[in-house]
């Protein structure tokens, strides 16, 4: 059932597509956005044409500067429509089938739903826990967002609009807002993410703080043309493993941003070293291009690469327990605590660099891009949280055999009070998270679950005065990087931190602290 959802939603994405005739009707995009979309349309076999397509990297920026609102509207409506928009593709059936399956396998296991089943042997431990979490977020994160909707009807008032901001609307006018009181536009900061400096950046704090070096191996064999391959060793010179990075969009590919292994590292017949790879989807450049990224694009690297260093840095003797072979809400531990480095100004000033020019971003750049961070922070949390809960009602439910997904969707939605505007991150038809395999069901609340972790995680090098201190990391190469799933994840965090999480740190994190619960 896995792989028919996975089957039916790939198809969507490949034959998704926002084809644009005229140049003209790009209007507010940027030129680098412009030649990825003449890129993209020329690789679907339609030269002279603009294709928006399925690719976060694609969309996302569209729905941030086309000025055409019936273009963003279509644009919007394909792309949250996949799984759902034709009868020979949809996923609803599958979900059904696997929801009653999922059912059935916790009764036969003594549970009382398979959300409880699921959390048994996590670190949350029970539904409870996780709703607790959730809902202690969404009463702060909700308020935030519905004042940002306010400002942003505001603006599309004064500049003529008499519609209520819809959620195509909302990224167009958030961007406007960011770039009046902020002063900032991606297309400013782009120019100095180039794909290429930040795969290098995302290295060199790994030789700062784990002592690995990476050296590409331009001939050995790869998966498609466009992977990359590299040996990893450590301090001493010796090999710690092969990492490999598919980073650019194609037809063929399914959306999103993932890490894998075609090899884990266990001891247990010899020393078997890991082979990883991170699963991309930026736009590919134009020939003879550069691959701009915006920051989120360069955010999601870091976090990938993240879960890359869990699978390269683990030292087991079990393949069972290798890796990323941890707890569900305890394994983007590794990968959000990374992001934090991309924030770090020596960092951004060695490694952001123009494209064109050379020149380092500049302070002023960089200081609007920090203090962007909890920009919009009450919408982004919302929509994240609104897939987290439907995610977690679904499988702590009672699913009868009329079950119908989209109502169940749009009854939590309604009870939750999901602030207008806004639509969940992963629509329920096409919620790979949770239906390509069994991987994050019930565990799409696990992301911010260890965001609580990865924001205090972090605060042990802000404690010790330096992002890189050498005693720090080693303890967290130590007892998290390296330590696979061979203890209990509490008790992996406490011998790392000295403690547990504080758990305000992930509301300071994102501007909610101070909001009105």
């Amino acid at each position: 059932l896995g792989a028919a959802f996975t089957k039916n939603l790939l198809a969507d994405e490949a034959d998704l597509e926002l084809l644009v005739d005229d140049r003209a009707d790009l209007a507010g995009l940027s030129a680098p956005l412009i030649d990825a979309a003449a890129k993209a349309a020329e690789d679907r076999g339609k030269p002279g044409k603009f294709a928006i397509t399925a690719s976060r990297s694609s969309i996302e920026p569209f729905l941030q500067s086309a000025d055409r609102r019936d273009l963003r509207e279509a644009a919007w409506r394909g792309f949250v429509g996949r799984g759902a928009a034709r009868a020979e593709t949809a996923t609803a059936d599958i979900i059904a089938e696997t929801m009653a399956l999922r059912q059935e396998r916790a009764r036969l296991l003594g549970f009382a739903t398979f959300a409880h089943y699921k959390l048994d042997n996590q670190m949350a431990r029970t539904p409870e826990n996780v709703a607790a979490l959730l809902e202690r977020v969404w009463d702060r994160a909700s308020a935030s967002a519905t004042r940002e909707r306010a400002k942003l009807q505001e603006l599309a008032a004064a500049e003529g609009g008499n519609a209520p901001v819809e959620p195509w609307d909302w990224a167009y006018y958030a961007e406007k807002i960011r770039k009046r009181d902020l002063d900032l536009d991606d297309a400013e900061v782009k120019p100095y993410l180039q794909l290429d400096r930040m795969i290098d950046a995302a290295f060199d704090t790994a030789t700062r703080l784990f002592g690995l070096s990476f050296t590409e191996l331009p001939d050995a064999p790869r998966h498609h043309p466009d992977a990359r391959v590299w040996e990893v060793t450590g301090r001493d010179g010796a090999h710690v493993g092969v990492f490999i990075g598919d980073y650019f969009a194609r037809p063929s590919k399914r959306s999103g941003a993932w890490m894998s292994t075609f090899r884990d590292q266990h001891d247990l017949d010899g020393q078997v070293r890991p082979i990883v790879v991170n699963t991309m989807n930026f736009s590919k450049p134009a020939a003879g291009g550069a691959a701009l990224l915006t920051f989120d694009d360069a955010r999601t690297l870091f976090h990938e690469f993240g879960h890359g260093l869990h699978g390269l840095m683990s030292d087991v003797v079990y393949p069972r327990i290798s890796g990323t072979s941890v707890a569900r809400d305890f394994v983007e531990l590794p990968s959000q605590l990374y992001e934090h480095w991309l924030m770090e100004p020596a960092l951004l000033r060695g490694f952001a660099r123009h494209a064109e020019t050379g020149e380092p971003i500049p302070e002023a750049l960089l200081d609007k891009v920090r203090r962007a961070q909890t920009f919009d922070k009450g919408a982004e949390t919302v929509q994240y949280l609104a897939s987290a809960i439907v995610d977690l009602e679904l499988h702590r439910s009672e699913i009868g055999a009329d079950f119908d997904p989209a109502a169940f969707e749009r009854a939590t939605l309604d009870r939750i009070g999901m602030p207008g505007g806004l639509a969940m991150r992963h629509r329920t038809p096409h919620f790979s998270h949770v239906f390509s395999g069994d991987g994050y069901s019930s565990g799409y609340y696990s992301y911010m679950w260890s965001e609580v972790m990865d924001a205090d995680a972090f605060g042990a090098f802000e404690e010790a005065g330096d992002a890189f201190d050498a005693d720090t990391a080693r303890a967290l190469s130590e007892n998290i990087y390296s330590a696979g799933g061979r203890q209990d994840p509490e008790e992996a965090y406490v011998a790392f931190r000295g403690r547990g999480p504080e758990p305000d740190a992930l509301l300071r994190r994102r501007g909610l602290l101070d909001d009105a619960a």
